[in-house]
């Protein structure tokens, strides 16, 4: 992702949600997590929560207000865990080739200021080593484009040194439209049908160019404190759209490390790291805490949101956490967040 911005100090009065299963559908929450308050005491988020799921069951907590256990938020750049996902099941069914060119699905669409289409490979697009500009670096995420400008944008600009790890949101639009080419349905339509109807993922939808956010849904503010809860879409795409919920979530992350989603070879090459030298597999990337554990999946920042999930490799322990603005301050909180969870005994 793109480097954390400050934020303005924002001051905030705690709330923690105790709610009982007879009560809501929500999970027992025993107490603040302390990790997750410091978010707001300490990152500047207005608030903060997460939702936990291991073989003992799921643990809700917030802190701040106007933020709760069901609300629908944006998700940012997690959308790409769904489009590799879907990329990597249609290479499953031979319908397309890791290997194939860019050229081959898009003819003469990477075509300028150094870009050739004809020497990319959908897995350097998958893995981030294409070179290719990030559109957004010029937009600021803040302009709506469709997929086809935001790569004439992107390709304007000479590429990075191939092979070589440069995240970019421009190879997941691009991923984007080679699913629409070969399947004749949008990439939104495609995570549909493979993903979120069959993992019951009642609350995740690709939006499109809808601007306000289903119900429920709190509030979103910029890291300037302006409310942004309505955002067209649109300026992200395939590489950040997708609007959804904490439950629906830590239900697809755990499907897909736990061999739902994908064959073992398929589920294997996403968890490759190789390409990326060890910093990003396919849609996915590791992180290593300082208990040794390591945990895979992915952050997302759009404007108003910053959103992180992280699982065992098993799959049967997830978290995710969310802020209901773009960026947490101090970017330590979140490793100790995720060391809290996953490391009890050294936190």
């Amino acid at each position: 992702m793109p480097p954390l911005r400050t934020l303005l100090g924002v001051p905030v009065a705690m709330a923690l949600l105790c709610l009982t299963p007879a009560a809501s559908s929500a999970p027992h929450v025993a107490a603040t997590d302390p990790a997750l308050a410091r978010l707001v005491t300490r990152g500047g988020a207005p608030a903060a929560a997460l939702l936990a799921r291991d073989g003992d069951g799921s643990r809700f907590a917030r802190a701040g207000r106007g933020i709760a256990y069901a609300d629908h938020f944006r998700a940012g750049s997690l959308t790409k865990t769904f489009v590799a996902t879907v990329v990597l099941q249609l290479a499953a069914e031979q319908r397309l080739s890791l290997s194939d060119t860019v050229e081959r699905h898009l003819p003469g669409l990477v075509r300028g200021a150094g870009n050739d289409g004809r020497t990319l490979t959908l897995r350097s697009l998958l893995t981030h080593t294409s070179g290719l500009y990030d559109f957004t670096a010029d937009t600021g995420g803040l302009v709506p484009l469709t997929a086809r400008q935001a790569v004439r944008l992107a390709i304007a600009h000479p590429p990075s040194q191939r092979g070589h790890f440069a995240y970019s949101n421009t190879n997941y639009v691009l991923l984007g439209l080679v699913v629409e080419q070969v399947t004749g349905r949008s990439y939104a339509a495609e995570a549909e049908r493979r993903l979120i109807t069959p993992l019951g993922l009642t609350g995740t939808s690709f939006p499109g160019a809808r601007v306000a956010l289903p119900s429920p849904h709190g509030r979103a503010y910029s890291t300037a404190g302006h409310d942004v809860t309505e955002l067209d879409p649109r300026v992200a795409g395939a590489a950040g759209e997708l609007v959804t919920t904490l439950a629906d979530l830590d239900r697809f992350y755990s499907a897909l490390l736990g061999g739902e989603l994908l064959p073992p070879r398929r589920l294997r090459e996403m968890l490759d790291t190789r390409a990326a030298h060890g910093r990003y597999g396919m849609g996915l990337f590791p992180v290593e805490l300082p208990c040794g554990t390591t945990v895979w999946g992915h952050d997302g920042r759009i404007s108003g949101s910053y959103v992180r999930t992280a699982a065992t490799v098993d799959g049967r322990h997830v978290l995710t956490f969310r802020v209901n603005t773009t960026a947490v301050a101090d970017p330590g909180l979140e490793r100790r967040l995720l060391s809290a969870e996953f490391c009890p005994r050294t936190s």
